[in-house]
C-alpha cells in the first residue's frame, strides 16, 4: 500500500465517523431538553428515505456481481469506488435516522412534551411519494426489457441502482430547507445542534477528498462521473452546512433565549413555522 492509498482510505474512515457522529448529537439534545422543539419533524422524515437508498446503493455496487459487471461494461472494466466504510456508514445512518424519527413521531417513548406540527409538509410528502414511485416506475421498465437487451446501452438493472441513488441526491438537496426556512422565521437556530453540522461539513470534505484520490490512482476520473451520488452528496452537504454556520455563528447567534423555544410547545406558532405548508 503506498502513500496514496493508505490516505484514502484513512480519510474513507476518518469521514465515515465524522458522518456517522453527526447523527448523535440532535438526538442527544431532543433527549435532554425532553422536547423537538426548535428542529423540523421533515428532516428526520425524508431523511429514512435517503440513507435507506443510499444503503441499497453502496451494497449493489459493493456486493452485486451483475451491477458490478454492469459498471465495468459502461467504464472502460473500472471498478466501482464504492468502500465497505460506505455501507458501514449507510446502515448505521438508516438506523440512527429511524431512532431519531422515534423521538417526533413517538414521543411518547421518550417522554417528550406532547407538541403540534407532528405531520410531516405536503411538499416533503410529496417527494417522499413521488421518489418511490419512479423508482417503482424504473424497475417496471428495466424488467420489460428483452433477455437479448445489451446492458451497455440498454436499460439495465445498473440504472435502477442509479435511480436509487439520485433519491438520495434528491433527498439531500430538500431536506435541508424546512429546518432553514424554520431558523429564519425564528431567527434562531435554538433546538437544532450545530455540533452535527460542523461533523457533516468535516466529513464531506475529506470524502470528496476520498473520490479524488481514487479517481487519480486509478487514471480515470470516471470514479467521479460513475459515482456521482458520492461527489454531489458531499458539495450539496457543505453548501447546507455553510449554511447553517452562517445563521449560527452570524445572523442569529444572539437572538432568543432557550427558554423562548421551549414555549413554542405551547402556543399556536409551531405548527405553521415548523412547516413548509
Amino acid at each position: 500500500m503506498n502513500y496514496l492509498e493508505f490516505l484514502s482510505a484513512l480519510f474513507g474512515w476518518v469521514y465515515t465517523i465524522c458522518w456517522s457522529l453527526s447523527f448523535y448529537p440532535q438526538a442527544l439534545l431532543n433527549f435532554k431538553r425532553k422536547s423537538t422543539v426548535g428542529s423540523t419533524i421533515d428532516f428526520p422524515f425524508i431523511n429514512v428515505l435517503g440513507f435507506a437508498s443510499y444503503f441499497i446503493y453502496t451494497c449493489a455496487f459493493y456486493w452485486s456481481p451483475l451491477i458490478r459487471h454492469q459498471y465495468a461494461l459502461r467504464h472502460d472494466n473500472h471498478t466501482p469506488t464504492v468502500a465497505f466504510n460506505d455501507i458501514a456508514f449507510a446502515f448505521h445512518a438508516l438506523i440512527l435516522t429511524v431512532i431519531l424519527n422515534t423521538q417526533y413521531f413517538l414521543p411518547s417513548l421518550w417522554g417528550f412534551e406532547q407538541s403540534s406540527g407532528r405531520r410531516p409538509s405536503r411538499l416533503i410528502t410529496g417527494i417522499f411519494a413521488g421518489c418511490i414511485t419512479g423508482v417503482f416506475l424504473i424497475v417496471f421498465v428495466v424488467a420489460s426489457q428483452p433477455p437479448s437487451a445489451d446492458p451497455k446501452t440498454s436499460w439495465a438493472w445498473l440504472d435502477v441502482i442509479y435511480v436509487i441513488s439520485y433519491v438520495k441526491l434528491l433527498v439531500t438537496v430538500v431536506k435541508y430547507a424546512p429546518q432553514l426556512v424554520h431558523n429564519k422565521r425564528n431567527r434562531s437556530t435554538k433546538g437544532w445542534d450545530i455540533s452535527q453540522i460542523l461533523l457533516d461539513f468535516t466529513g464531506g470534505l475529506l470524502s470528496i477528498a476520498q473520490l479524488g484520490i481514487d479517481s487519480y490512482l486509478q487514471h480515470d476520473w470516471s470514479g467521479v462521473t460513475g459515482n456521482p451520488v458520492k461527489f454531489f452528496l458531499g458539495n450539496v452537504s457543505m453548501l447546507y452546512d455553510l449554511l447553517f454556520m452562517g445563521q449560527h455563528y452570524c445572523l442569529y447567534r444572539d437572538n432568543r433565549p432557550q427558554g423562548d423555544v421551549e414555549q413554542e410547545t405551547h402556543s399556536g406558532r409551531d405548527e405553521r413555522e415548523r412547516r413548509l405548508d
